[in-house]
């Protein structure tokens, strides 16, 4: 397997989106954040854009969880700042998941230039979360009480069934 190798004074850009638990609190998330830009520091990479895109809906539920917090990361650096940030984020437990992927190579680090304002992570302000079972399977079945399930008419299925009886033949039959 050939592994490609920067030249000196380049890196690699990537793209980490990762998703928060949707009841996660403000110092929680700021923690990830804080846990996740040391991680880049470390390793020698540079954040280039931080965005928080808020909660959203899930495409599929993940861990019983329909909704989820995103966070979108950009920044410059090599195959060790990659693995770095997943660890970070696989040590977190408001993380419910993370996917990494590589948008360009040999990326000149010293004239990328990034605004202070890309990188800095937003406090993550929340509206609290309401029960969003609105359509649930109990609720379909008329489980769930305080609601009327409409009744199926009552209808004599065995009458529409009957088949007239083929009693004993008579004399002129039989012939």
């Amino acid at each position: 397997m050939s592994r490609m190798v920067t030249a000196p004074g380049k890196a690699r850009e990537y793209e980490t989106i990762y998703i928060l638990k949707p009841d996660v609190d403000a110092e929680s998330a700021e923690k990830v954040g804080n846990r996740v830009s040391e991680a880049v520091d470390r390793e020698k990479g540079r954040l280039t854009k931080v965005e928080l895109w808020g909660r959203r809906r899930l495409a599929y539920d993940i861990a019983k969880h329909r909704r989820g917090v995103y966070v979108y990361l950009k920044y410059l650096g090599s195959g060790s700042t990659v693995s770095e940030v997943e660890r970070n984020l696989r040590l977190a437990d408001s993380v419910l998941k993370y996917q990494t992927v590589l948008v360009g190579n040999d990326i000149e680090m010293a004239s990328h230039e990034v605004a202070a304002e890309d990188v800095k992570f937003e406090r993550l302000e929340l509206t609290p979360l309401e029960d969003e079972r609105d359509d649930s399977r109990e609720k379909q079945l008329g489980l769930v009480e305080g609601e009327k399930r409409e009744r199926v008419q009552e209808h004599d299925f065995e009458a529409d069934l009957e088949v007239p009886e083929l009693g004993n033949p008579t004399e002129d039959e039989e012939t």
